[in-house]
């Protein structure tokens, strides 16, 4: 049975530290209508990546391209690109418009239309479900054809249903797979929570 909670706000997103917005995504529900079909998972884990000071960044030291022009949009939007060719990865446009940042989002415990993502990933259990950002967007029927779409409506939103988190319990670490990115690879910015805490 379908459960809404209240959208998030557009000032949620335009917050300029792109840090607190990928902590305060977890708990968060991230909710698709594709094919007619309804999905949703709560939010696990989440990496921030910022425009102006951060190597790991798509938009770092002002890159434009035609991949990373959403970046540099409104806040809310998503940026979904192709990682290795195989793996659908999204991002949230966060701060204000020109500032580039986005959050990746890593992971979600799937809590609506379970069967429906199983089913898209043709697996036979819902362990490892969604624990993984191409997992994820493959489960909810995320492809690059949702990119810059805003995320306040259907096809693909996300929504708040005041699921209490305790705030000890989200893990911060370093983010993965950027060594390439120097000094800044070691940033803290990485948060998670498994999903047996929910």
């Amino acid at each position: 049975m379908r459960n809404p909670g209240v959208l998030l706000s557009e000032s949620f997103y335009a917050n300029p530290n792109v840090v607190e917005v990928s902590k305060k995504l977890i708990g968060k529900v991230l909710c698709s209508t594709i094919d007619n079909w309804f999905t949703a998972g709560i939010i696990t884990e989440t990496e921030a990546y910022c425009g102006r000071n951060d190597r790991a960044c798509h938009a770092y030291n002002g890159l434009r391209t035609e991949r990373t022009g959403v970046m540099y949009g409104n806040p809310g939007h998503a940026y979904i690109y192709l990682c290795y060719g195989i793996h659908h990865m999204l991002n949230v446009v966060t701060n204000i418009n020109g500032m580039a940042d986005a959050v990746l989002i890593r992971a979600v415990h799937p809590v609506e239309g379970v069967d429906v993502m199983i089913k898209r990933r043709n697996i036979k259990q819902p362990a490892n479900l969604a624990n993984g950002p191409g997992k994820l967007t493959q489960a909810l029927g995320v492809t690059r054809h949702l990119n810059t779409v805003s995320l306040s409506k259907p096809p693909l939103w996300i929504e708040d249903r005041k699921f209490q988190i305790d705030p000890g319990k989200i893990q911060h670490s370093k983010r993965i797979g950027i060594d390439y990115a120097g000094e800044d690879a070691n940033k803290l910015w990485r948060f998670h929570i498994s999903s047996g805490i929910l």
